[in-house]
């Protein structure tokens, strides 16, 4: 199978060679960065790392970045998909781990959880982010049907076969992808397994800040809304079909 990271990234000059020296290049076969309109030089550098690089001439958003980081590894052949913020706020060294269940037909996704044997807190997670990553997992597994530790992580594995049978190119181009595009894979029975990873809280990692965090949070109550609209064929989603 072919592995593709991907590196949604935005003025990441400051940790992109730290993240890329620690995804092991026995695991992974190509690495592919969609810079997002940076104002920054981590273009040249991407470039510099030999990575294969994309560039958007106008801010497309965190949702919009990684629609074309998936759309560029599925043209490019690839089987399993692995997202890593290359902010070094998650450990890629544990790819050959994550990717295991998708390699042995065990899983469809693998989402790495900072909420699972303490990971977060450990981390330096911040308290109030900490507790509405809580509630709200709490309240989208209520609604979904499900049993996640968070719907919120940046480490993520995808099959091919997954994202070519979604329609994530209709979701958000903004934070609250990362919510619509679960809701799509469940409504798909598609299979999530998680496993616990470690995260780094400092100066540059990209955090969402507290406002910016109730937005989201309102984002993520929206979609659950629209999800119970639409599994109740009241009004039907696009991005759900």
């Amino acid at each position: 199978m072919k592995v593709t990271t991907i590196l949604p990234a935005y003025n990441a000059s400051k940790t992109l060679s730290k993240t890329v020296s620690d995804i092991p290049r026995d695991a992974v076969d190509e690495i592919i960065l969609v810079d997002d309109c940076s104002r920054d030089n981590t273009v040249e550098i991407a470039e510099q790392l030999g990575l294969i690089v994309f560039r958007h001439e106008r801010n497309k958003g965190y949702g919009g970045n990684q629609k074309t980081c998936y759309t560029k590894a599925l043209e490019r052949g690839a089987d399993i998909i692995v997202m890593v913020h290359p902010d070094y706020q998650y450990d890629p060294k544990v790819i050959s781990e994550m990717i295991a269940p998708i390699e042995e037909g065990r899983a469809d996704a693998v989402f790495g959880s900072r909420m699972l044997k303490g990971g977060a807190l450990e981390g330096g997670m911040p308290l109030w982010k900490y507790s509405a990553n809580i509630i709200l997992t709490k309240t989208a597994n209520t609604i979904l049907g499900a049993h996640l530790s968070e719907y919120h992580s940046g480490f993520r594995a995808y099959s091919a076969r997954l994202l070519r049978s979604i329609r994530f190119k209709d979701n958000s181009n903004n934070f609250v992808f990362d919510v619509e595009i679960i809701v799509q894979i469940l409504l798909h029975n598609f299979r999530i397994d998680e496993m616990p990873i470690r995260t780094r809280y400092f100066e540059d990692a990209s955090v969402i800040k507290f406002w910016a965090g109730c937005w989201y949070g309102l984002g993520i109550l929206d979609t659950l809304f629209k999800y119970i609209l639409h599994k109740n064929k009241i009004i039907k989603f696009v991005q759900f079909e």
